[in-house]
């Protein structure tokens, strides 16, 4: 499955706030999915991540950290 950039922003914005059952949050990331526009591009955590358990991104002369939690979620700080 892949993610989209958009995804990773979104989930990168809940955080750890969302806790639930995993039906649930599958039902959840779903319909995140299904909302989304078509044509937009779309990456891998594993390809972003390359191995490695923290990025960093560059955006508008910033440096923004994403990471992979112990969770498997995605966090992303300024």
């Amino acid at each position: 499955m892949k993610t989209s950039f958009g995804q990773l922003n979104r989930v990168a914005a809940e955080g750890d706030r969302t806790v639930g059952n995993d039906k649930q949050d599958e039902a959840n990331a779903e319909a995140r999915r299904s909302s989304l526009p078509e044509n937009l591009p779309e990456y891998d955590t594993e390809t972003l991540f390359a191995g490695r358990r923290e990025i960093v991104i560059h955006h508008a002369g910033a440096a923004y950290r994403m990471k992979i939690t112990k969770q498997g979620k995605l966090i992303l700080n300024k």
